[in-house]
């Protein structure tokens, strides 16, 4: 499969270290093996993305497992979803690669290879460095530089994107599987941040051109030493609402007790 150029959308030839269209527009390959695809005048900040910090804590804590029983649960539905129509998987903010490099067996069983996207070029060096098997790029989840029909599956695990373009570069019969919060998901980090604690909305979201074929809910307790605790919340959203003293606090603790909660939903395309 070859990239679409961010700039006039015709396709990118692969050359020996850079990405060219028609039009003459050339993007480079970095050493790691990832193509930059995100134009300045589409950032809309200067490095637009999660920061190293946040990419060192987050590593440190996918890499000690605490999210394991999600990763299987989305490479299960992944590779049912593959048996029925094989082709490339997309992961759409794919981050460091934590998922996007599970997918990969399970789409090369199928006959097909994985692409990771995201927006941040930390996270996507991070993740190109570190698993080869899979083609990463940074590009707009909004503009994804894929030509249309292009992915039998594209996952979505926290990350944004236009329903229509969703549509545009999933196969007839494609689907897209998505990871949103439970409603008790790490309830007790907002404990210790907001006076009041209101539990996550779990109504599905409307994704125009799209059925919702299938929910499930994945829920289990975890106990954090401090440092995995300072890590997770340095992941969320979370993270700029806490005070020093909840940071010292998280800190200090030998076993922070929490939940993690999970809505997994594969939705099909119409028609």
């Amino acid at each position: 499969m070859s990239y679409l150029c961010p700039l006039c959308h015709s396709p990118l030839q692969a050359g020996e270290n850079r990405y060219s269209c028609p039009a003459g527009h050339q993007f480079d390959r970095a050493k790691e093996g990832y193509v930059n695809l995100l134009p300045v005048q589409h950032k809309h900040s200067r490095d637009p993305g999660d920061s190293p910090q946040m990419m060192q804590a987050r590593r440190a804590f996918l890499d000690a497992g605490y999210y394991q029983a999600l990763r299987d649960r989305v490479v299960e539905t992944l590779s049912g979803a593959l048996a029925a129509h094989p082709g490339d998987v997309l992961d759409i903010g794919c981050g460091e690669g934590y998922y996007t490099h599970s997918f990969a067996p399970v789409a090369a069983r199928h006959g097909g290879e994985c692409y990771g996207l995201d927006v941040s070029k930390t996270a996507v060096r991070y993740g190109a460095k570190r698993y080869r098997e899979c083609h990463f790029c940074v590009a707009s989840s909004h503009r994804l530089p894929f030509a249309t029909g292009a992915f039998a599956a594209v996952v979505r695990i926290y990350a944004p994107c236009k329903a229509q373009e969703l549509a545009r570069v999933l196969a007839p019969g494609g689907v897209v599987i998505t990871v949103t919060p439970g409603p008790r998901h790490l309830v007790q980090f907002k404990g210790l941040i907001y006076p009041q604690v209101k539990l996550h909305d779990t109504r599905p979201e409307a994704l125009e051109g799209f059925s919702l074929v299938a929910e499930s809910a994945l829920s289990y307790p975890m106990t954090l030493p401090g440092e995995q605790a300072v890590s997770l919340l340095q992941m969320t959203p979370f993270a700029w609402r806490a005070k020093p003293e909840v940071w010292r606090q998280l800190a200090e603790e030998t076993a922070f007790h929490c939940e993690a909660d999970f809505v997994i939903r594969t939705w099909r395309k119409a028609g």
